[in-house]
């Protein structure tokens, strides 16, 4: 059996780890597993390659990109790209695995393209921006001027919720994740 694309995407702090996370913990039988993307960055702490990331020079990312290999990719900072390869997401899909993709919006709109109907896009709403900031500021993780950078990319992402599949606001956590269950549900049974 043939496995679905599955594709996230938010404003930091809108509570998506947090849903994929328990997504994946206490469900199971949803068969969801994180595509293996790649990055040009060195690995972190006990991270290995081809676990949580294939590690690769910028030049062998840049061939891949010449070749045509990425689904999506972008180069976040100069010589430091992420980017997930066409081959991969096929060997899980051949797996039966279904593959879940946490990408900013540019990165689910061209998975979306790719794949079509194969994939489902999902995008985690917060209730409002200015809530969003309040949830950011209770964080302690990021100085003032990091937090206004977040909110007006934040507005940015909002704007392109309306062309994903599916909209989920987590202003209430439990609730999220149970909307968020019920139409990943839908759509692997679908």
């Amino acid at each position: 059996m043939t496995g679905k694309l599955i594709i996230f995407s938010a404003p930091s702090g809108c509570g998506k780890s947090t849903i994929i996370n328990w997504l994946m913990q206490e469900h199971p039988e949803l068969n969801m597993h994180f595509s293996i993307s790649c990055t040009s960055r060195q690995p972190r702490g006990t991270e290995q390659h081809g676990v949580e990331y294939f590690f690769l020079t910028p030049a062998d990312f840049r061939a891949k990109i010449a070749a045509g290999e990425f689904v999506e990719y972008e180069e976040v900072y100069k010589d430091r790209y992420y980017g997930t390869l066409k081959s991969q997401v096929q060997k899980q899909l051949e797996a039966g695995e279904n593959v879940v993709f946490d990408v900013d919006v540019n990165g689910a709109m061209n998975i979306k393209k790719a794949y079509g109907d194969a994939a489902m896009s999902l995008f985690i709403m917060p209730p409002s921006v200015n809530e969003l900031r309040r949830r950011l500021e209770h964080r302690n993780t990021d100085a003032p001027e990091v937090i206004d950078q977040r909110i007006a990319r934040a507005e940015y992402e909002i704007s392109c919720a309306v062309k994903f599949d599916t909209t989920v606001v987590n202003d209430d956590l439990d609730k999220a994740k149970q909307d968020t269950f019920a139409v990943i549900s839908d759509f692997i049974k679908g």
